[in-house]
């Protein structure tokens, strides 16, 4: 896994958007995965996402949030 500085962290971190509202590992875990847009995330389970190495259970409120402020959801196992 490539890691960056905290500056390039930083200057890298989106303004808008649902990834702009997670950490860098999360947004880091999603952008890897191609996950780029709540569209996106709501085609995967919780437990799908969680699996990502850099998603953890705090990551879940903020993501679910996002979700619901596009009327999405999780997808149901």
């Amino acid at each position: 896994m490539l890691v960056s500085c905290p500056v390039c962290e930083k200057e890298r971190k989106p303004t808008k958007g649902f990834l702009s509202a997670l950490s860098a590992p999360a947004r880091r875990a999603l952008e890897h995965e191609g996950i780029l847009s709540a569209d996106q995330l709501s085609a995967y389970t919780e437990k799908d996402i969680l699996k990502l190495h850099g998603v953890g259970p705090a990551s879940m409120p903020t993501l679910k949030k996002k979700l619901s402020e596009k009327e999405l959801k999780f997808k149901e196992p």
